[in-house]
Protein backbone atom coordinates (compact mmCIF):
# COMPACT_ATOMS: atom_id res chain seq x y z
CA UNK A 1 0.00 0.00 0.00
CA UNK A 2 2.99 2.42 0.62
CA UNK A 3 4.58 2.07 -2.67
CA UNK A 4 0.95 2.03 -4.76
CA UNK A 5 0.58 5.64 -2.63
CA UNK A 6 3.95 6.60 -3.69
CA UNK A 7 3.13 5.90 -7.01
CA UNK A 8 0.35 7.49 -6.73
CA UNK A 9 1.84 10.65 -5.13
CA UNK A 10 4.11 10.75 -8.02
CA UNK A 11 1.34 11.05 -10.65
CA UNK A 12 -0.30 13.73 -9.31
CA UNK A 13 3.07 16.05 -9.15
CA UNK A 14 3.59 15.19 -12.80
CA UNK A 15 0.09 16.48 -13.02
CA UNK A 16 0.71 19.78 -11.15
CA UNK A 17 3.63 20.34 -12.99
CA UNK A 18 1.89 19.77 -16.60
CA UNK A 19 -1.05 21.80 -15.54
CA UNK A 20 1.29 24.84 -14.22
CA UNK A 21 3.26 24.61 -17.22
CA UNK A 22 0.26 25.03 -19.29
CA UNK A 23 -0.93 27.55 -17.33
CA UNK A 24 1.77 29.55 -18.13
CA UNK A 25 1.32 29.53 -21.54
CA UNK A 26 0.92 33.18 -22.37
CA UNK A 27 1.81 36.11 -24.76
CA UNK A 28 2.26 39.83 -24.16
CA UNK A 29 3.44 42.98 -25.95
CA UNK A 30 5.91 45.42 -24.75
CA UNK A 31 6.99 48.62 -25.64
CA UNK A 32 10.57 49.53 -24.51
CA UNK A 33 9.29 53.52 -24.51
CA UNK A 34 5.74 54.07 -25.03
CA UNK A 35 6.60 57.60 -26.41
CA UNK A 36 9.74 58.35 -28.57
CA UNK A 37 11.01 61.20 -30.30
CA UNK A 38 10.20 61.69 -34.26
CA UNK A 39 13.30 60.44 -35.91
CA UNK A 40 14.51 57.93 -32.97
CA UNK A 41 13.61 53.97 -32.71
CA UNK A 42 11.04 52.58 -31.30
CA UNK A 43 11.18 48.40 -29.83
CA UNK A 44 8.06 46.22 -29.69
CA UNK A 45 9.04 42.82 -27.90
CA UNK A 46 6.84 39.87 -28.20
CA UNK A 47 7.22 37.34 -25.67
CA UNK A 48 5.53 33.88 -25.93
CA UNK A 49 5.59 31.58 -23.06
CA UNK A 50 5.15 27.97 -24.29
CA UNK A 51 7.37 25.04 -25.26
CA UNK A 52 6.98 26.02 -29.17
CA UNK A 53 5.56 29.83 -30.62
CA UNK A 54 5.00 30.68 -34.20
CA UNK A 55 5.22 34.28 -34.42
CA UNK A 56 3.28 35.90 -37.46
CA UNK A 57 5.50 37.83 -40.39
CA UNK A 58 5.57 41.22 -39.40
CA UNK A 59 7.34 43.71 -41.98
CA UNK A 60 5.01 46.83 -41.23
CA UNK A 61 3.79 48.45 -37.63
CA UNK A 62 1.30 50.51 -37.58
CA UNK A 63 2.25 51.93 -41.52
CA UNK A 64 6.17 52.21 -40.50
CA UNK A 65 8.57 49.46 -41.85
CA UNK A 66 10.06 47.51 -39.43
CA UNK A 67 14.40 48.11 -39.59
CA UNK A 68 15.31 45.14 -37.17
CA UNK A 69 13.78 41.55 -36.39
CA UNK A 70 15.54 39.38 -33.77
CA UNK A 71 14.26 36.48 -31.68
CA UNK A 72 15.99 34.62 -28.63
CA UNK A 73 14.97 31.88 -26.80
CA UNK A 74 15.73 31.01 -22.98
CA UNK A 75 14.61 28.19 -20.50
CA UNK A 76 14.16 28.58 -16.64
CA UNK A 77 12.90 25.86 -13.64
CA UNK A 78 12.16 26.93 -10.40
CA UNK A 79 11.45 25.21 -7.58
CA UNK A 80 9.65 26.77 -4.32
CA UNK A 81 7.84 25.63 -1.21
CA UNK A 82 7.42 22.48 -3.03
CA UNK A 83 6.12 23.51 -5.91
CA UNK A 84 7.93 23.46 -9.39
CA UNK A 85 7.81 25.80 -12.47
CA UNK A 86 9.40 25.15 -15.49
CA UNK A 87 9.33 27.58 -18.13
CA UNK A 88 10.40 28.22 -22.09
CA UNK A 89 10.29 31.92 -23.35
CA UNK A 90 10.53 32.85 -26.99
CA UNK A 91 11.20 36.98 -27.05
CA UNK A 92 10.88 38.78 -30.60
CA UNK A 93 12.29 42.16 -30.64
CA UNK A 94 10.95 44.39 -34.03
CA UNK A 95 12.87 47.69 -34.24
CA UNK A 96 10.60 50.36 -36.43
CA UNK A 97 10.85 54.15 -36.46
CA UNK A 98 7.47 55.76 -36.05
CA UNK A 99 6.70 58.95 -37.88
CA UNK A 100 3.38 59.37 -35.71
CA UNK A 101 1.38 58.36 -33.12
CA UNK A 102 -0.39 55.40 -33.28
CA UNK A 103 -2.15 52.25 -31.75
CA UNK A 104 0.27 49.10 -32.06
CA UNK A 105 -2.42 46.06 -33.72
CA UNK A 106 -2.70 43.43 -31.51
CA UNK A 107 -0.52 40.20 -33.02
CA UNK A 108 -1.65 36.63 -33.14
CA UNK A 109 0.98 33.88 -31.70
CA UNK A 110 0.46 30.11 -32.09
CA UNK A 111 1.79 28.66 -28.96
CA UNK A 112 1.73 24.94 -29.08
CA UNK A 113 -1.26 24.28 -31.17
CA UNK A 114 -3.02 26.96 -29.33
CA UNK A 115 -3.70 30.48 -30.88
CA UNK A 116 -2.73 33.54 -28.26
CA UNK A 117 -3.06 37.43 -28.84
CA UNK A 118 -1.17 40.22 -27.39
CA UNK A 119 -3.23 43.65 -26.39
CA UNK A 120 -2.82 46.71 -28.19
CA UNK A 121 -0.48 49.10 -27.29
CA UNK A 122 -0.60 53.07 -27.41
CA UNK A 123 2.35 54.85 -28.79
CA UNK A 124 3.29 58.96 -29.04
CA UNK A 125 5.29 60.41 -31.64
CA UNK A 126 6.59 63.81 -30.50
CA UNK A 127 7.32 66.14 -33.53
CA UNK A 128 11.54 66.81 -34.04
CA UNK A 129 12.30 70.52 -34.33
CA UNK A 130 13.43 68.82 -38.60
CA UNK A 131 14.39 71.11 -40.42
CA UNK A 132 16.44 72.99 -37.66
CA UNK A 133 17.86 70.34 -35.88
CA UNK A 134 18.26 71.34 -31.63
CA UNK A 135 21.26 72.07 -30.31
CA UNK A 136 20.48 69.75 -27.63
CA UNK A 137 20.47 66.76 -30.08
CA UNK A 138 23.91 65.36 -30.28
CA UNK A 139 23.13 63.80 -33.77
CA UNK A 140 20.43 63.47 -36.11
CA UNK A 141 19.40 62.31 -39.84
CA UNK A 142 17.20 63.88 -42.04
CA UNK A 143 15.59 63.52 -45.17
CA UNK A 144 14.33 66.09 -47.81
CA UNK A 145 13.25 65.77 -51.55
CA UNK A 146 13.04 68.29 -54.03
CA UNK A 147 9.45 66.89 -55.37
CA UNK A 148 7.08 65.32 -53.69
CA UNK A 149 4.99 64.85 -56.78
CA UNK A 150 6.86 63.68 -60.54
CA UNK A 151 5.78 61.92 -63.27
CA UNK A 152 7.14 58.59 -64.41
CA UNK A 153 10.61 59.08 -66.04
CA UNK A 154 11.15 62.39 -64.18
CA UNK A 155 14.43 62.75 -62.24
CA UNK A 156 14.09 64.20 -58.70
CA UNK A 157 17.32 64.49 -55.76
CA UNK A 158 16.90 63.45 -52.23
CA UNK A 159 19.26 64.37 -49.68
CA UNK A 160 19.82 62.98 -46.70
CA UNK A 161 21.58 64.75 -43.91
CA UNK A 162 23.49 63.21 -41.25
CA UNK A 163 24.23 66.07 -37.87
CA UNK A 164 26.73 66.11 -35.48
CA UNK A 165 27.13 68.63 -32.82
CA UNK A 166 30.56 69.80 -32.51
CA UNK A 167 32.78 68.25 -29.32
CA UNK A 168 30.95 64.73 -29.79
CA UNK A 169 34.00 62.33 -30.49
CA UNK A 170 32.48 59.61 -32.09
CA UNK A 171 34.54 56.09 -31.32
CA UNK A 172 33.38 54.63 -34.05
CA UNK A 173 32.43 55.34 -37.32
CA UNK A 174 28.62 55.50 -37.74
CA UNK A 175 26.99 52.39 -39.69
CA UNK A 176 24.46 54.10 -41.75
CA UNK A 177 22.22 52.20 -43.79
CA UNK A 178 20.46 54.44 -47.16
CA UNK A 179 16.89 54.50 -47.16
CA UNK A 180 14.49 51.96 -49.13
CA UNK A 181 13.63 53.46 -52.67
CA UNK A 182 11.14 51.13 -53.50
CA UNK A 183 9.63 52.04 -57.26
CA UNK A 184 12.63 53.83 -58.00
CA UNK A 185 15.67 53.77 -60.42
CA UNK A 186 18.20 55.02 -58.19
CA UNK A 187 21.70 56.31 -58.75
CA UNK A 188 23.95 57.32 -56.01
CA UNK A 189 25.65 61.12 -56.03
CA UNK A 190 29.39 59.75 -55.42
CA UNK A 191 30.94 62.50 -54.14
CA UNK A 192 29.34 63.37 -50.26
CA UNK A 193 29.77 67.37 -48.98
CA UNK A 194 30.49 68.26 -45.55
CA UNK A 195 29.96 71.64 -43.99
CA UNK A 196 30.01 73.56 -40.54
CA UNK A 197 26.37 75.21 -39.93
CA UNK A 198 26.22 76.93 -36.67
CA UNK A 199 27.70 74.55 -34.11
CA UNK A 200 26.99 71.57 -35.97
CA UNK A 201 28.95 69.52 -38.75
CA UNK A 202 27.02 68.30 -41.52
CA UNK A 203 26.97 65.86 -44.40
CA UNK A 204 25.16 65.76 -47.01
CA UNK A 205 24.18 62.20 -48.67
CA UNK A 206 22.47 62.61 -52.59
CA UNK A 207 20.25 59.88 -54.13
CA UNK A 208 18.92 60.91 -57.88
CA UNK A 209 15.57 59.09 -57.76
CA UNK A 210 13.75 58.46 -61.05
CA UNK A 211 10.30 57.11 -61.15
CA UNK A 212 9.48 53.54 -62.90
CA UNK A 213 5.61 53.82 -62.43
CA UNK A 214 2.55 55.66 -61.29
CA UNK A 215 1.01 55.80 -57.90
CA UNK A 216 2.00 56.94 -54.01
CA UNK A 217 5.02 55.39 -52.98
CA UNK A 218 6.58 56.44 -49.44
CA UNK A 219 10.66 56.53 -49.05
CA UNK A 220 11.57 54.40 -46.19
CA UNK A 221 13.85 55.80 -43.41
CA UNK A 222 17.65 56.11 -43.68
CA UNK A 223 18.99 54.66 -40.38
CA UNK A 224 22.51 54.43 -38.57
CA UNK A 225 23.92 53.26 -35.50
CA UNK A 226 26.03 56.13 -33.78
CA UNK A 227 29.20 55.19 -31.07
CA UNK A 228 30.10 57.08 -28.87
CA UNK A 229 32.61 56.68 -26.14
CA UNK A 230 30.81 55.15 -22.75
CA UNK A 231 32.08 57.77 -19.77
CA UNK A 232 31.34 55.05 -17.73
CA UNK A 233 33.93 53.01 -17.73
CA UNK A 234 38.09 54.00 -17.54
CA UNK A 235 41.03 52.20 -17.66
CA UNK A 236 43.70 53.10 -15.14
CA UNK A 237 44.82 55.97 -16.78
CA UNK A 238 41.67 57.51 -16.45
CA UNK A 239 40.99 57.18 -20.16
CA UNK A 240 37.08 56.16 -21.33
CA UNK A 241 36.84 52.99 -22.79
CA UNK A 242 34.16 50.75 -24.12
CA UNK A 243 31.74 52.04 -27.16
CA UNK A 244 27.93 53.33 -26.78
CA UNK A 245 25.81 52.23 -30.00
CA UNK A 246 22.86 54.54 -30.33
CA UNK A 247 20.25 53.87 -33.55
CA UNK A 248 18.96 56.62 -34.90
CA UNK A 249 16.35 57.30 -38.02
CA UNK A 250 15.36 59.69 -40.51
CA UNK A 251 11.80 60.66 -41.28
CA UNK A 252 9.76 59.00 -44.53
CA UNK A 253 8.71 61.40 -47.60
CA UNK A 254 5.78 60.24 -49.05
CA UNK A 255 5.88 60.93 -53.15
CA UNK A 256 3.12 60.72 -55.69
CA UNK A 257 4.29 59.73 -59.60
CA UNK A 258 2.30 60.56 -61.92
CA UNK A 259 1.55 59.15 -65.56
CA UNK A 260 3.14 61.13 -68.59
CA UNK A 261 0.78 63.09 -70.18
CA UNK A 262 1.72 61.64 -73.49
CA UNK A 263 3.94 58.42 -74.18
CA UNK A 264 7.29 59.55 -74.86
CA UNK A 265 10.54 58.04 -75.00
CA UNK A 266 12.51 60.36 -72.43
CA UNK A 267 11.30 62.92 -69.96
CA UNK A 268 13.05 66.37 -70.14
CA UNK A 269 14.99 68.96 -71.74
CA UNK A 270 17.26 67.55 -74.65
CA UNK A 271 19.50 68.49 -77.24
CA UNK A 272 20.66 65.93 -80.27
CA UNK A 273 23.66 66.48 -82.55
CA UNK A 274 24.79 63.41 -85.17
CA UNK A 275 28.00 63.42 -87.11
CA UNK A 276 28.76 61.39 -90.11
CA UNK A 277 32.33 60.98 -91.14
CA UNK A 278 31.80 60.43 -94.81
CA UNK A 279 29.43 60.26 -97.15
CA UNK A 280 31.19 58.58 -100.44
CA UNK A 281 33.45 55.49 -99.78
CA UNK A 282 35.01 52.62 -101.12
CA UNK A 283 33.06 49.28 -101.32
CA UNK A 284 33.61 47.58 -97.80
CA UNK A 285 34.99 50.20 -95.86
CA UNK A 286 33.11 51.90 -92.97
CA UNK A 287 30.99 54.85 -92.25
CA UNK A 288 31.11 55.96 -89.25
CA UNK A 289 27.91 57.34 -87.36
CA UNK A 290 28.34 59.12 -83.77
CA UNK A 291 24.69 60.83 -81.91
CA UNK A 292 25.37 62.39 -78.81
CA UNK A 293 22.13 63.59 -76.59
CA UNK A 294 22.56 65.78 -73.99
CA UNK A 295 20.47 67.67 -71.69
CA UNK A 296 18.22 68.06 -68.14
CA UNK A 297 17.18 64.82 -67.13
CA UNK A 298 17.44 61.38 -67.56
CA UNK A 299 19.33 59.27 -69.87
CA UNK A 300 20.14 56.65 -67.64
CA UNK A 301 17.72 53.57 -68.72
CA UNK A 302 17.02 54.98 -72.13
CA UNK A 303 18.10 52.11 -75.03
CA UNK A 304 18.85 54.21 -78.23
CA UNK A 305 16.94 51.82 -81.29
CA UNK A 306 19.19 49.79 -83.34
CA UNK A 307 19.66 50.57 -87.22
CA UNK A 308 18.44 47.62 -89.88
CA UNK A 309 18.86 48.25 -93.22
CA UNK A 310 18.86 45.70 -96.33
CA UNK A 311 21.77 44.63 -97.50
CA UNK A 312 24.47 46.38 -95.21
CA UNK A 313 25.97 45.47 -92.40
CA UNK A 314 25.59 47.66 -89.32
CA UNK A 315 28.02 47.65 -86.00
CA UNK A 316 27.16 49.45 -82.85
CA UNK A 317 28.79 50.13 -79.90
CA UNK A 318 27.47 50.33 -75.95
CA UNK A 319 26.47 53.37 -75.31
CA UNK A 320 28.25 55.84 -72.99
CA UNK A 321 26.19 57.52 -70.52
CA UNK A 322 27.38 60.55 -68.05
CA UNK A 323 25.35 61.83 -65.37
CA UNK A 324 26.10 65.25 -63.02
CA UNK A 325 24.75 67.34 -60.54
CA UNK A 326 24.74 71.09 -61.75
CA UNK A 327 22.88 73.70 -59.95
CA UNK A 328 20.81 71.04 -58.12
CA UNK A 329 19.52 69.59 -61.43
CA UNK A 330 20.64 66.91 -63.04
CA UNK A 331 22.46 66.73 -66.22
CA UNK A 332 23.06 63.64 -68.76
CA UNK A 333 24.53 62.82 -71.86
CA UNK A 334 24.46 59.85 -73.61
CA UNK A 335 26.85 59.05 -76.79
CA UNK A 336 26.76 56.20 -79.09
CA UNK A 337 28.66 55.06 -82.30
CA UNK A 338 27.49 52.81 -85.48
CA UNK A 339 29.79 51.77 -88.02
CA UNK A 340 27.51 50.77 -91.43
CA UNK A 341 29.15 49.06 -93.62
CA UNK A 342 28.57 47.57 -97.53
CA UNK A 343 29.48 46.99 -101.24
CA UNK A 344 26.67 49.31 -103.07
CA UNK A 345 25.37 52.52 -102.12
CA UNK A 346 22.74 52.77 -99.19
CA UNK A 347 20.74 55.51 -97.32
CA UNK A 348 20.77 55.69 -93.42
CA UNK A 349 17.58 56.42 -92.45
CA UNK A 350 16.41 58.95 -90.34
CA UNK A 351 15.00 58.86 -86.56
CA UNK A 352 12.75 60.85 -84.43
CA UNK A 353 12.95 60.76 -80.49
CA UNK A 354 10.39 61.64 -78.50
CA UNK A 355 10.81 64.12 -75.22
CA UNK A 356 7.99 65.28 -72.69
CA UNK A 357 9.32 69.00 -71.65
CA UNK A 358 7.52 68.84 -67.98
CA UNK A 359 9.03 72.95 -68.34
CA UNK A 360 6.76 73.39 -71.54
CA UNK A 361 4.44 70.88 -70.79
CA UNK A 362 4.77 70.10 -74.53
CA UNK A 363 6.45 66.90 -76.45
CA UNK A 364 9.58 67.76 -78.81
CA UNK A 365 11.38 65.85 -81.23
CA UNK A 366 14.97 65.20 -81.32
CA UNK A 367 15.61 64.61 -85.20
CA UNK A 368 18.36 62.51 -86.61
CA UNK A 369 18.35 63.50 -90.21
CA UNK A 370 18.46 60.60 -93.18
CA UNK A 371 22.40 60.26 -94.86
CA UNK A 372 22.94 58.81 -98.44
CA UNK A 373 25.65 57.39 -98.87
CA UNK A 374 27.97 56.72 -102.02
CA UNK A 375 29.82 53.39 -102.54
CA UNK A 376 32.53 53.39 -105.05
CA UNK A 377 33.09 49.98 -106.80
CA UNK A 378 36.58 48.08 -106.35
CA UNK A 379 37.32 46.48 -109.85
CA UNK A 380 39.00 43.93 -107.41
CA UNK A 381 37.04 43.98 -104.61
CA UNK A 382 37.84 41.81 -100.75
CA UNK A 383 35.45 38.95 -99.79
CA UNK A 384 32.36 40.20 -98.76
CA UNK A 385 30.59 39.03 -96.23
CA UNK A 386 27.04 37.93 -96.84
CA UNK A 387 24.31 39.75 -95.24
CA UNK A 388 20.41 39.08 -94.33
CA UNK A 389 17.84 41.07 -95.33
CA UNK A 390 17.60 42.68 -92.30
CA UNK A 391 21.73 43.46 -91.86
CA UNK A 392 22.40 40.73 -89.37
CA UNK A 393 25.75 39.88 -90.04
CA UNK A 394 26.21 36.54 -91.83
CA UNK A 395 30.25 34.74 -91.74
CA UNK A 396 29.95 31.54 -93.75
CA UNK A 397 33.26 32.25 -95.38
CA UNK A 398 34.27 29.81 -98.00
CA UNK A 399 37.68 30.24 -99.95
CA UNK A 400 37.72 31.57 -103.46
CA UNK A 401 39.07 29.19 -105.52
CA UNK A 402 42.31 30.57 -108.42
CA UNK A 403 44.60 29.54 -110.78
CA UNK A 404 47.00 29.68 -108.47
CA UNK A 405 46.16 27.88 -105.42
CA UNK A 406 43.43 25.63 -106.96
CA UNK A 407 43.80 22.56 -106.06
CA UNK A 408 42.72 19.81 -108.21
CA UNK A 409 39.50 17.18 -106.63
CA UNK A 410 39.92 14.14 -107.00
CA UNK A 411 37.36 10.91 -106.19
CA UNK A 412 38.72 8.34 -104.06
CA UNK A 413 37.39 5.20 -104.53
CA UNK A 414 38.16 2.43 -101.23
CA UNK A 415 37.37 -0.59 -102.44
CA UNK A 416 39.36 -3.42 -100.80
CA UNK A 417 41.20 -3.15 -97.16
CA UNK A 418 42.70 -6.33 -96.12
CA UNK A 419 41.48 -7.23 -92.73
CA UNK A 420 44.49 -7.40 -91.12
CA UNK A 421 45.61 -3.58 -91.64
CA UNK A 422 42.14 -3.06 -89.65
CA UNK A 423 43.50 -5.23 -87.15
CA UNK A 424 47.30 -3.68 -87.18
CA UNK A 425 45.44 0.35 -87.17
CA UNK A 426 43.67 -0.49 -83.76
CA UNK A 427 46.16 -2.52 -82.14
CA UNK A 428 48.75 1.17 -82.69
CA UNK A 429 45.55 3.23 -81.86
CA UNK A 430 45.54 0.96 -78.27
CA UNK A 431 49.37 1.70 -78.15
CA UNK A 432 49.04 5.44 -78.98
CA UNK A 433 46.52 5.99 -76.56
CA UNK A 434 48.48 4.35 -73.91
CA UNK A 435 51.76 6.54 -74.46
CA UNK A 436 49.42 9.54 -74.39
CA UNK A 437 49.36 9.52 -70.43
CA UNK A 438 53.03 10.09 -70.39
CA UNK A 439 53.35 12.79 -71.86
CA UNK A 440 53.21 16.19 -70.31
CA UNK A 441 49.81 18.03 -71.42
CA UNK A 442 50.95 21.40 -71.51
CA UNK A 443 52.87 20.18 -74.60
CA UNK A 444 49.85 19.07 -76.75
CA UNK A 445 47.44 21.94 -75.54
CA UNK A 446 47.84 25.26 -78.05
CA UNK A 447 48.65 28.68 -77.11
CA UNK A 448 45.41 30.51 -76.07
CA UNK A 449 45.55 34.37 -76.71
CA UNK A 450 45.47 36.10 -73.49
CA UNK A 451 42.95 38.55 -74.22
CA UNK A 452 39.15 38.07 -74.46
CA UNK A 453 37.57 38.67 -77.09
CA UNK A 454 35.19 41.21 -76.27
CA UNK A 455 38.13 43.32 -75.25
CA UNK A 456 39.55 42.84 -78.65
CA UNK A 457 36.89 43.83 -80.26
CA UNK A 458 36.89 47.58 -78.49
CA UNK A 459 40.38 47.60 -79.30
CA UNK A 460 39.81 46.58 -82.83
CA UNK A 461 36.86 48.55 -83.73
CA UNK A 462 38.65 51.56 -84.12
CA UNK A 463 41.05 50.72 -86.66
CA UNK A 464 38.63 48.89 -88.74
CA UNK A 465 38.96 52.10 -91.35
CA UNK A 466 42.61 51.86 -91.56
CA UNK A 467 43.60 48.01 -91.62
CA UNK A 468 41.37 45.93 -93.58
CA UNK A 469 42.98 42.65 -91.50
CA UNK A 470 41.34 44.39 -88.33
CA UNK A 471 38.12 44.50 -89.97
CA UNK A 472 37.55 41.24 -91.22
CA UNK A 473 38.95 39.99 -87.59
CA UNK A 474 36.01 42.74 -86.26
CA UNK A 475 33.57 40.96 -88.76
CA UNK A 476 34.24 37.31 -87.10
CA UNK A 477 34.43 38.76 -83.94
CA UNK A 478 31.11 39.89 -83.95
CA UNK A 479 29.41 37.04 -86.03
CA UNK A 480 30.96 34.96 -83.16
CA UNK A 481 29.68 36.89 -80.53
CA UNK A 482 25.87 37.11 -82.11
CA UNK A 483 25.94 33.06 -82.40
CA UNK A 484 27.29 31.84 -85.67
CA UNK A 485 29.47 28.83 -84.73
CA UNK A 486 30.98 28.22 -87.95
CA UNK A 487 33.17 31.24 -87.30
CA UNK A 488 36.78 29.86 -86.60
CA UNK A 489 39.56 32.62 -84.84
CA UNK A 490 43.01 32.38 -85.62
CA UNK A 491 44.24 32.95 -81.98
CA UNK A 492 47.79 34.09 -83.30
CA UNK A 493 46.69 36.80 -85.74
CA UNK A 494 44.50 37.93 -82.94
CA UNK A 495 47.09 37.94 -80.44
CA UNK A 496 48.89 40.32 -83.55
CA UNK A 497 46.70 42.17 -84.11
CA UNK A 498 45.51 43.31 -79.98
CA UNK A 499 49.51 43.89 -79.59
CA UNK A 500 49.83 45.93 -82.46
CA UNK A 501 46.56 48.50 -81.52
CA UNK A 502 46.46 47.87 -77.69
CA UNK A 503 48.50 51.18 -76.62
CA UNK A 504 47.19 53.41 -79.56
Amino acid sequence: MQNHGNLMGKIILIFIATFQFLWAESVEATLANTEVVQGNMAQLRIVATGNRAAFPNITQIGGSQVLGRHQGQSNSFTYINGKSESKHTTVLTLTFAPQQDMTIPSYSVNIDGTVYKTEPIKLKVTKSNAPQVSNSNKFSLLMRTEKKSAMVGEPFIVTVFFSLQNGVRLSENPQYNKPEFKGFFVKEVEQEQAYREGNRQVTELKYILIPQSEGNFTLEPATAKIGIADTSRRDMFGRFFGTVWTPIASNTINIEVKKKPEDTDLVGSFTIESTIDKQSIKANKPVNLTVKIEGEGSLEDFEFPNYEIDGVTVYSDDATVESNLLGGKLHSSLTKSFAFISDHDFSIPARSISVYDTKKAKVNDLEIPAYKIKVEVNKIAAPVLNTSDKGIVQTNLKQVDTPQNSVAKKEVEIKNVAWWMLVVAFVLGIFFMYLLRYFPIAKWTSNKSPFKESEALKILYAHMSEDMEAEMMVRKLYAKKNGDKSVIIDKKVLKALVEKYKNQ
